[in-house]
């Protein structure tokens, strides 16, 4: 929520910058002018895209972090850093909008640290034949936009955009204190597991994995390694176009087809509220080819990771040329929904390469730096599209042709798990 709060309360910000409910954003007026929709458009995009310029730059060091203190410590603190830097936002707005620009830097530096602790937790807690569909409660992601958007339509229809802050904070606060009390790193350091499940967990997760505190990460080995490679140019083109949808999508909804604060907020936000359904099928689906053998795990990760990119990226194209919002809208939805097939493809690879508590955090962090500078790319290139029809129509074949064929590039042994050892295995095992 934290993160994607700024995406719609920006529409407010600076569409209705001389109402009463806009006038705190000083120091912005006369540069977010009416006369002036070029620089506009441009200072939007800094301001949307600052979060990722430090959360790029913070997987590698959310790796580290969590290889030393565990995901509990580095997720909770760094979401308590996020949520006050969202309640701060008004007042660093009052100042000038270069104040909200540090400030979304460092929100999105604090952001960057949690996926590898995310992807830390996994091999602790998670058996392989179970993991597709663990994979899936990640897309909370999901859920956070589409409960963010609608509820940022309501309360800058009844409140004013500051009150937009000042809600998704006070939340964040309220999660890091359940976050302290109910999160544990491992089975083992929980105090109320049962014991059926405790055994059932130790028996299905390796030795390995168990043991992998003892393992350095192979950090050398990372950077050279042809699958980890193959996943992050793999993501790059989906965070490309998903962060188009995410980030831009409400300033499409408003500027293009004239939605009301409060419709556009339900109508942006309800195609991430399905898409984390349909990760959950996806995910599911891919856990079953998997345990009946229907499919190995090499080619079930491809399947996913393809329907991920293709049909997204033909369907992306497709919006530029269609009038009726009727028609436009479905579109819309099937292109943010298939999206999420990824999480049953080419980012749950990332565990299948890693199971290791710190090895997967250390590959995801990888990773993560290269594919996420997608999104602070995305939102700047994609503030010259979502003014005007006719530049969605030109720039939508470029994105698709960066984004679809980026699935071919998945290692043919994609499936094999080298990061469980502490070094990798030369080619010729591969």
């Amino acid at each position: 929520m934290m993160r994607n709060d700024m995406n719609f309360a920006l529409v407010a910000m600076i569409s209705n910058r001389n109402s009463t409910q806009n006038q705190s954003f000083n120091g912005s007026q006369t540069i977010l002018s009416s006369g002036n929709e070029d620089q506009i458009s441009i200072v939007k995009s800094v301001i949307i895209s600052s979060f990722y310029w430090c959360y790029v730059l913070s997987q590698v060091v959310g790796g580290v972090a969590t290889e030393l203190f565990g995901t509990k410590c580095v997720f909770g603190w760094s979401q308590l850093a996020t949520a006050l830097c969202s309640i701060l936002m008004p007042l660093a707005a009052r100042i000038h909008y270069i104040a909200v620009i540090v400030l979304r830097s460092l929100q999105g530096f604090a952001s960057g640290l949690t996926w590898p602790a995310m992807y830390a937790i996994v091999g602790y807690w998670i058996p392989l034949t179970e993991r597709s569909r663990f994979m899936s409660s990640f897309q909370g992601f999901s859920i956070g936009i589409g409960l963010t958007y609608p509820l940022c339509g309501f309360i800058l229809s009844e409140y004013g955009w500051p009150y937009v802050f000042y809600t998704t904070g006070t939340l964040g606060i309220g999660w890091c204190t359940l976050w302290y009390f109910l999160a544990f790193n491992t089975p083992q350091e929980h105090p109320r597991i049962a014991e059926e499940e405790l055994h059932y967990i130790e028996l299905n997760v390796s030795k390995e994995i168990n043991n992998a505190t003892k393992v350095k990460v192979p950090w050398l080995q990372i950077f050279s390694s042809l699958p980890a490679w193959a996943i992050a140019i793999t993501t790059f083109g989906r965070i490309f176009v998903h962060y188009i949808f995410i980030v831009n999508g409400p300033t499409f909804m408003g500027n293009v087809l004239k939605f009301n604060f409060e419709t556009n907020g339900f109508i942006s936000g309800m195609p991430f509220i399905c898409s984390y359904i349909s990760s959950v099928f996806f995910c599911y689906i891919a856990d079953k080819l998997i345990l009946h053998k229907i499919l190995n795990l090499t080619n079930v990760r491809k399947l996913f990771t393809a329907l991920s990119q293709i049909i997204p990226g033909i369907l992306i194209y497709c919006i530029g040329y269609i009038d009726s919002v009727h028609i436009l809208l479905p579109v819309w939805f099937m292109a943010v929904i298939f999206i999420t097939a990824s999480y049953a493809g080419a980012m749950a690879n990332i565990i299948d390469l890693a199971p290791n508590f710190g090895h997967s955090a250390a590959v995801l962090a990888f990773c993560q730096t290269i594919h996420m500078s997608a999104s602070f790319i995305s939102p700047l290139t994609a503030g010259f599209i979502v003014t005007r029809e006719v530049m969605w129509k030109h720039r939508a074949l470029p994105l698709t042709n960066c984004y679809v064929p980026k699935w071919n590039y998945v290692s043919p042994r994609s499936g094999h798990r080298w990061f469980a050892h502490s070094t990798p295995p030369t080619h010729t095992q591969q």
